[in-house]
């Protein structure tokens, strides 16, 4: 059968949208090219916001639309916490909860076996099971092109945040052994990937399932050798730390980056907010003071690296006083760039048993516009800081007006002609910036 896959959300989606991609493939189903009809088009939906849910929504009615006569399955974080309402959707045949998307091959086979009719005729069309009761930990790793690959180490959540949903989505905290990772980092490297990124929902809790620690995944990666075929040399590669807590970014594994083989100075760290109130009531687990305590260590003993921050405006609570403490805060902080998401209520979030002030709507964008500037400031200012620096880029794929691109260890973007035997290897290179 011919399938199409649309992934929406995080790069852990993606991850497991080509695991699972990849699954059907070995099982003799083809891939839908671009503007060819489908048999069955699966959807990997994201549910982080209000907003996330809108253009799930819009994806659903658009893939209905270009496949009127295809089996049309969604899965993902918003079909495991809104299940009755995406079956509702006109156009949507089946509904598959988190635990059940990485039983797609199974229950395509099934559909296979039945007629057109009986399928959308099927009395009961939702499949989602309790997710927090769910134990099994489903691995995944994805090439985005030649040069990168997203590995799963994780997944889940135990921390429960007040304006949060992704516990509910994604599970209790749960993750695989050290020796299965490495064996999936190896096989990524030696088909070709020359950079592997750590994924997963809260990475810095490894370890819940096996009784393992995050420290000893970095270690035991960081000792992959890589031999070249060609001329049985060893073949370079280097990993990067998706999104790690800040009570959970230790000086031992900041520590162990700047003095790694593999590991590239680059850092992204959930702030949420710079006001010690509003980080208390959204239940997070540390100060600003301790959050300012990990970027001054990252600095001491990497002061090249990229240290990207996530940071959530309008929530409630957030005061025009604490307000402005965040904003305070945020400047004068040495980070590079800043991820803004804007507060949306969610359903079933203790944040909305709490009597605290609202943000109204105009204000949040407001403040969201606010952030971005910031963090356009502290990105040029980052890029500017590092004009004629010494560094190693990789050299991506992808043509643009007859450029390539790729990035250095510490997450600069550069450009050069392109050149067909620069993608996917490495290049020492002086930054220089456009003027």
């Amino acid at each position: 059968m011919k399938i199409s896959f649309t992934t929406l959300g995080c790069k852990l989606n993606f991850a497991e949208s080509s695991a699972l991609g990849k699954a059907l493939l070995e099982r003799g189903h083809t891939r839908a090219k671009k503007d060819e009809p489908a048999d069955i088009c699966i959807i990997n939906t994201c549910s982080v916001t209000d907003a996330a849910d809108h253009k799930d929504r819009q994806m659903i009615h658009r893939i209905r639309r270009q496949n009127p006569d295809a089996v049309l399955i969604v899965t993902g974080c918003y079909a495991q916490l809104k299940p009755d309402e995406i079956a509702h959707i006109e156009g949507v045949d089946f509904v598959l909860g988190q635990n059940e998307k990485f039983h797609l091959t199974e229950f395509i086979e099934r559909l296979e076996a039945e007629h057109k009719s009986q399928i959308t005729d099927h009395k009961s069309p939702i499949t989602v099971s309790a997710i927090r009761e769910v134990e099994d930990f489903h691995g995944a790793y994805s090439r985005d092109d030649r040069t990168r690959c997203f590995l799963k180490v994780q997944d889940g959540c135990n921390y429960f945040c007040s304006y949060c949903t992704i516990p509910m989505a994604r599970g209790k905290s749960r993750n695989p052994s050290i020796a299965s990772l490495v064996e999936e980092a190896q096989e990524a490297l030696n088909g070709g990937a020359k950079e592997i990124i750590l994924s997963g929902v809260n990475i810095g809790d490894f370890g819940r399932s096996t009784g393992e620690h995050f420290i000893d995944l970095l270690r035991a990666l960081d000792e992959i050798r890589v031999q070249n075929t060609e001329d049985g040399a060893q073949s370079d590669f280097r990993i990067r730390i998706s999104s790690c807590e800040p009570n959970l970014l230790s000086d031992e594994i900041i520590d162990f980056v700047a003095n790694s083989r593999h590991f590239a100075p680059h850092f992204h760290i959930p702030l949420q907010s710079g006001s010690n109130t509003v980080l208390k009531i959204m239940g997070r687990r540390y100060t600003r003071e301790l959050f300012a305590e990990r970027v001054a260590h990252i600095k001491s003993v990497m002061p090249h690296a990229f240290i990207g921050v996530d940071c959530m405006v309008g929530v409630r609570g957030e005061t025009a006083g604490c307000w402005e403490e965040y904003v305070d805060f945020i400047e004068s902080l040495p980070v590079s760039q800043l991820h803004v998401f804007t507060y949306s209520e969610r359903a079933n979030t203790r944040m909305l048993e709490m009597d605290l002030e609202i943000v109204p709507q105009k204000e949040r964008e407001r403040r969201s516009r606010q952030l971005h500037e910031i963090s356009a400031r502290k990105t040029d200012a980052f890029y500017r800081e590092h004009e004629g620096y010494q560094a190693t880029v990789l050299w991506e794929g992808n043509k643009k007006d007859g450029l390539m691109y790729g990035f250095t260890e510490n997450y600069i973007k550069v450009s050069c002609p392109y050149d067909k035997t620069k993608v996917n290897t490495f290049e020492r290179i002086t930054v220089q910036l456009p003027h």
